[in-house]
């Protein structure tokens, strides 16, 4: 029988604390933020799970080579089980979202799971991998934003999730195999321009506190991530990229609370970010990648 922790090792659990953030967000700029979120947000999670699954599955003669001690190339959870937990999650996922957010909610997430799908057995090995993964994360900021009268609201906190994603894809495509200083400069770059805009003015219906909360949160993910690249440009080896990736998934949930109180959201962007330290301590028990 396949243990607790393999099965929490293939879905890299840790890393999910980074996905209800996308919801919140969603939810605050479309001013759908309710009970239903939560739901919304346990079906992102499932779609989450559901992908990291599918990703392992997908790839399991390459980790024979080049990541032997996951679950699958090690033997400790069949390829089968794999299939059948992605499966489930997916099925979990679109049926939570159906059920808490009727058919406004389904519009996205059956996009979703089929996108997710699409990059584990298409498009990641490919030029369009990180586009790919970049429009996953988009698609999970607009689930948040569902039962509001209107998405668009939300399209710039889906866009900057989505260009973090996108990065941060990006650089995880030399976290076995290193690379040279273009690439960790180039990310850095981008996720410094990034936390810069998202540290612009907000909501016109931002107060004082709101402001404050959304520029210090843009700048601590900034840090956050920032850091871990310029130990990776000064040294693009495997090691010090993987680290980085890692950095970039635990710095995630700053950047969602930086959009939330850009939105108005004051207290929900600050409890977003309470993650950061949370998912730190995790990812030392679990990989997230």
């Amino acid at each position: 029988m396949t243990a607790l922790r393999d099965l929490l090792e293939l879905v890299r659990a840790p890393a999910a604390l980074s996905v209800p953030g996308d919801v919140i967000a969603g939810a605050t700029a479309g001013q759908a933020l309710n009970g239903r979120t939560l739901g919304l947000a346990c079906s992102s999670v499932c779609l989450y799970w559901a992908g990291m699954a599918a990703n392992d599955w997908a790839d399991r003669r390459l980790d024979e080579v080049e990541r032997p001690e996951r679950p699958i190339p090690s033997g400790r959870v069949s390829p089968g089980a794999a299939l059948a937990v992605a499966a489930s999650l997916t099925t979990a996922g679109v049926a939570v979202a159906g059920l808490v957010g009727g058919r406004r909610a389904l519009t996205v997430a059956v996009p979703l799971a089929a996108a997710v799908w699409a990059y584990d057995l298409l498009a990641k090995n490919t030029p369009a991998g990180p586009t790919a993964m970049a429009l996953c994360r988009g698609l999970d900021v607009l689930l948040g934003a569902a039962p509001s009268r209107s998405m668009v609201a939300a399209l710039p906190s889906a866009l900057t999730i989505a260009i973090h994603t996108y990065l941060l894809t990006t650089l995880s495509r030399a976290e076995v195999s290193g690379t040279d200083r273009r690439l960790p400069a180039a990310t850095l770059t981008g996720t410094l321009a990034l936390a810069a805009a998202t540290a612009g003015p907000g909501a016109r219906r931002a107060d004082a506190s709101a402001r404050a909360a959304h520029t210090v949160l843009a700048a601590w993910y900034a840090a956050e991530f920032g850091v871990s690249q310029a130990r990776a440009f000064a040294e693009p080896s495997a090691g010090r990229v993987r680290a980085a990736v890692a950095s970039g998934i635990v710095a995630l949930p700053a950047l969602q609370g930086a959009l939330a109180a850009r939105s108005g959201a004051t207290r929900t962007g600050l409890v977003l970010a309470t993650a950061v330290p949370l998912a730190r301590r995790l990812i030392r028990k679990l990989s997230p990648t």
